[in-house]
């Protein structure tokens, strides 16, 4: 492990709780992070209200010792110092303060700001909807509250405790845990949550094609489940994977991987750049159906990609006619293939593993299970 000078500076601590909260209230933050380029560009701090600026900490050191100056590119101004674990910026930190810079260390760097998990509640007629929001990732979690039960939607294992507490704090027992779909860019919790809450597990019944290795129950297109006084319903939107399968609950319908607020789904992840075309000509249908439900249907997405403003409520949503206006989709069938081809991103860190984790087929530590998610959530084509 790289060992760092001890410069004696004093320097200000700021959780990734407090940040957000900053970042909320309209403030701008520049954020100063110190890890290598590679790792800056694959996945950085992001916010309409952040600038991430990227200066290693090896640029503040000669030979193992604190160089005699700012190095260039450093930004003017206050600052927070993020790095991957608060260590290495923890030192950079250190060396700008004794420099007379206004500097904050955000604490355990990424990591901390990847265990910061955020709800909010819909506001919609019918059961009470929460949506969980990782800012790190994007990734976007439901849960559905009714008559003393609930249900949570694609809950991820790093928080399954947290659900249990949230349903308990609203009168309410778990009863389901819910993936849409078999996931590729972070371990799912619907394991551990049944196991916690003895809650029953469920997955779309295609799963069972690509190789589902542990018990739970199947859902298909048209099944309903009960929640309380809710009906929740299974509508399956294939495209992203071939088990894909939304939930409905009221006027909300949670899309998962399928149609988020300014993209859709990448086609590409269940059967690599061979079968991507095909399974971008089964999103477009998808799509189509998806359109044509009523216009106040509530679109409760799997994922935020950063840059979107939230809806009136505080929550990543919007109503399917502001959708249908905002999203510049081709409407012809090949068309849409050689968009959606031709404007995708990285594959997800790790997705081979993750794969086979949420299957049950390889098994992962806790501790593991939380490093190989770190990153963004690349699920999604651009629609634009």
């Amino acid at each position: 492990m790289q060992q760092f000078p001890d410069l004696g500076t004093e320097v200000p601590e700021i959780t990734a709780a407090e940040l957000k909260a900053r970042v909320d209230a309209g403030e701008q933050v520049t954020v100063l992070d110190t890890r290598r380029p590679a790792d800056f560009e694959a996945w950085k701090l992001s916010d309409p209200n952040v600038r991430s600026v990227n200066v290693p900490f090896t640029e503040f050191l000669d030979d193992g010792e604190p160089v005699e100056a700012v190095p260039e590119g450093v930004p003017d101004g206050q600052l927070v110092v993020s790095c991957a674990k608060g260590i290495s910026s923890g030192f950079v930190a250190e060396f700008l303060a004794r420099e007379g810079r206004e500097v904050e260390a955000l604490a355990d760097g990424m990591e901390g700001w990847a265990r910061l998990y955020e709800a909010t509640e819909l506001d919609v007629d019918g059961p009470t909807v929460l949506q969980y929001h990782r800012p790190s990732s994007g990734c976007l979690g439901y849960m559905i509250v009714s008559g003393g039960e609930a249900a949570v939607i694609d809950p991820l294992r790093a928080f399954a405790d947290r659900y249990v507490a949230d349903a308990r704090e609203r009168g309410a027992e778990l009863v389901y845990a819910l993936d849409t779909h078999v996931h590729a860019d972070h371990v799912s919790g619907v394991r551990e949550v049944a196991d916690l809450a003895g809650a029953e597990a469920v997955v779309p019944s295609g799963a069972t094609g690509r190789g589902l290795a542990f018990d739970a129950a199947l859902v298909e297109d048209g099944d309903a489940i009960e929640v309380g006084e809710a009906r929740i319903e299974a509508v399956g939107l294939p495209g992203h994977t071939t088990e894909m399968t939304g939930y409905r609950a009221g006027e909300v319908l949670v899309t998962g991987d399928t149609l988020f607020l300014e993209s859709v789904a990448r086609p590409d992840l269940e059967e690599g750049d061979e079968g991507a075309p095909d399974a971008a000509r089964t999103l477009f249908d998808t799509l189509q159906a998806v359109f044509d439900r009523p216009d106040g249907t509530v679109v409760a997405p799997g994922h935020t990609s950063g840059g979107e403003e939230p809806a009136e409520d505080g929550t990543y949503t919007r109503r399917l006619a502001e959708l249908r206006e905002s999203l510049s989709l081709p409407s012809e069938r090949e068309a849409f293939v050689d968009r959606i081809l031709a404007d995708m991103p990285p594959r997800p860190a790790n997705f081979g593993t993750i794969i086979a984790t949420n299957l049950g087929r390889e098994r992962l530590t806790d501790d593991d299970a939380f490093e190989a998610e770190l990153g963004p959530n690349n699920c999604a084509a651009s629609a634009d």
